[in-house]
């Protein structure tokens, strides 16, 4: 992980322990180039977890964006699903 993303994620653990009382629902929010396997990846991540998930495609297409709402158990977990889902090719996370 470059030096960039390692302090994008420190600055979120300390912002999210600052302003949040866990455990927590959470909102993530990706663009994720559409495909089924990109939206599954995404979806599967968040199995079993209660979440409540909102997919909506572009005017073209060509990308998907998802909405997932879910409690999470602390900042780490949260930073957790992020770097999971960082592997998957072209994912924003907003």
């Amino acid at each position: 992980m470059d030096k960039e993303t390692e302090d994008f994620y420190v600055r979120l653990k300390s912002e999210l322990e600052e302003s949040t009382t866990w455990p927590a629902i959470y909102l993530y929010k990706f663009i994720v180039p559409t495909s089924d396997t990109n939206i599954n990846l995404v979806e599967n991540t968040f199995n079993n977890m209660g979440a409540v998930i909102k997919t909506h495609s572009s005017k073209t297409g060509k990308y998907t964006s998802i909405s997932i709402n879910v409690t999470m158990q602390d900042a780490d977990k949260v930073i957790e699903k992020y770097k999971e889902l960082s592997t998957i090719e072209g994912i924003i996370s907003l």
